[in-house]
């Protein structure tokens, strides 16, 4: 299993999770956050925005369904602009149902 931390824009997170969703991804976390990455913010005018609103999905794969997600993601955050976002993947040694107790998706 990978977990996957997609940090994407706030305007492109529903085109995200609707495409998963519509693949027949439907269990994801979305928190919306703050931050920056290269871009170190944006000035308007006078005015420099040090931290821009993100939004943070968050999903556990079986490996073989990790490079379509990956893909799908990359696809519908896609802007071409700086601040599309990042993804992150991680290994998951195990995940437990707390109501159930079952181990696995």
């Amino acid at each position: 299993m990978k977990m996957i931390r997609a940090i994407v824009r706030p305007d492109s997170a529903d085109a995200v999770t609707d495409g998963l969703a519509e693949a027949g991804y439907h269990t994801m976390t979305k928190i919306n956050a703050f931050g920056r990455g290269k871009q170190k913010g944006i000035t308007v005018g006078n005015v420099h925005y040090d931290e821009l609103p993100k939004t943070l999905i968050i999903m556990v794969v079986e490996d073989e369904d990790l490079e379509a997600v990956l893909k799908l993601i990359k696809y519908k955050a896609y802007s071409g602009n700086f601040g599309d976002g990042k993804i992150f993947v991680t290994a998951v040694e195990q995940a437990i149902t707390v109501r159930t107790g079952l181990s696995g998706l």
